[in-house]
């Protein structure tokens, strides 16, 4: 398995109005074709930070299920609506070690 963990920055002030359209909008678009792991709010630390993380069986088939994901009209129509809450995006991809309780 592999996760990939994307964090958003959020202009300040902003996370509520973020948090509402997404998951009035966003949220069941996502899940109908990504495998969601979690979906969190920065409470210390860097602020105004959304974290979501997706699991994967392979990089391949993370590239299918995003492929699938970025041609549907719906998904095209809600991403512009998300962008001007967002100062940052950053992704990483994890890679779990041998003793890791997520494999």
């Amino acid at each position: 398995m592999i996760v990939e963990k994307r964090t958003y920055t959020l202009h300040p002030g902003m996370l509520p109005a973020f948090l509402a359209l997404y998951e009035a909008e966003g949220l069941a678009l996502h899940t109908k074709y990504l495998p969601m792991l979690g979906y969190f709010v920065s409470d210390i630390g860097t602020l105004n930070q959304v974290i979501t993380m997706w699991g994967y069986d392979s990089m391949q088939q993370r590239d299918d299920l995003r492929a699938q994901l970025y041609a549907d009209p719906a998904w095209i129509a809600f991403g512009p609506k998300t962008t001007g809450y967002i100062q940052k995006m950053e992704t990483a991809i994890l890679r779990p070690t041998s003793w890791s309780p997520i494999k």
